[in-house]
């Protein structure tokens, strides 16, 4: 990887190879997609609806008609493009993709940058099953100029955890969390995961197992609890899982995927939970988005959906150390 174009702040971040990477990438999406009859579309980025998802922040700001001093709504800068796509879905359109930039606030580190690209696509009659064969096809084909990737491997959430931390994540008690936690080397997460198992699930999956995932190949990983956060649908005879995907390469989680939720009531069950939640933590409580229960009730198509994040694709595929070596304008230089 060549050496950033060193010029003072005003000047791109990451070298410049770099940025025809990332052209280079986007071509070969646009081929890949074009090639199977994926519709590329664009949406809005500002919307009248946030994320209630507790784990997501999002921006906010306001529209001024004009002549009005004061903001006539408020406005949020998009999550992701998902519920927008959805409602497309619904108007019958078919398969989908897009290439969007999305944010979210409180994230910015290594591998986060609080405005980044997503890649993210709908498929009309896949499972979960097609969408990682289409996903692997897509990432390896990426990589076959550069070091061919081995063949992926499928993970069940569950045994995972059996396999790597010796617990059942469904079943365990809170002492047997603490237990696994301190014997990973992490002594003090009592205090800040308290009785909340989604918390304990996410810090132990993220330091005991999520490293090990993904060396040298994709690693899918499947049916996850459904207590945490997703608009997945609920696993056919396993009321406790959801038909949820998630991808890593190298330790590093790529993209997220499901076999999409089309109860219009249980979706709104589910706003109602997160905000529910937001409450308990003293969370901004946003608008939930109306326009997608009422797109879910005129009725989405069987479907499955992922979204990808390029930044952290290029990443892995350039061998860079983290998202600023490949952000022509990270936001401390945005």
């Amino acid at each position: 990887m060549s050496e950033p174009f060193d010029s003072g702040d005003w000047a791109p971040a990451c070298s410049l190879e770099s940025i025809r990477e990332r052209a280079r990438m986007l071509a070969a999406i646009r081929r890949f997609f074009d090639e199977r009859g994926v519709l590329e579309v664009e949406t809005p980025i500002l919307s009248h609806a946030g994320a209630t998802d507790p784990n997501l922040i999002s921006f906010r700001t306001g529209l001024h008609r004009p002549g009005q001093p004061d903001p006539a709504a408020p406005l949020y800068l998009q999550t992701s493009p998902e519920f927008a796509m959805k409602r497309m879905l619904a108007a019958g359109i078919g398969s989908i993709y897009q290439i969007c930039k999305a944010f979210r606030d409180e994230e910015d580190g290594r591998h986060h940058n609080p405005e980044f690209t997503l890649l993210e696509w709908y498929r009309v009659g896949f499972g979960l099953d097609d969408l990682i064969a289409e996903t692997d096809a897509l990432v390896r084909g990426l990589f076959e100029s550069r070091r061919p990737l081995d063949s992926p491997e499928v993970f069940s959430y569950r045994g995972l955890f059996g396999d790597c931390l010796g617990i059942d994540p469904l079943d365990a008690d809170f002492d047997s969390l603490d237990c696994c936690a301190r014997s990973i080397g992490l002594p003090e997460t009592a205090g800040l995961c308290g009785n909340d198992r989604t918390v304990w699930l996410d810090l132990l999956f993220a330091e005991g197992i999520q490293p090990r995932l993904g060396l040298g190949k994709l690693s899918f990983v499947m049916d996850f609890p459904a207590i945490l956060p997703s608009l997945a649908r609920n696993k056919p005879g396993s009321p406790e899982l959801v038909e949820r995907v998630e991808v890593y390469l190298e330790g590093i989680e790529l993209a997220n995927g499901f076999r999409e939720l089309q109860d219009a009531a249980e979706q709104d069950r589910r706003f109602e939970q997160d905000l529910r939640e937001r409450k308990e933590r003293g969370l901004f409580m946003p608008n939930p988005d109306r326009r997608l229960i009422a797109a879910l009730q005129a009725g989405l198509p069987d479907c499955s959906g992922i979204a990808l994040g390029l930044d952290r694709l290029l990443m892995v595929l350039t061998g860079a150390r983290s998202l600023a070596d490949v952000l022509p304008f990270p936001i401390d230089r945005a």
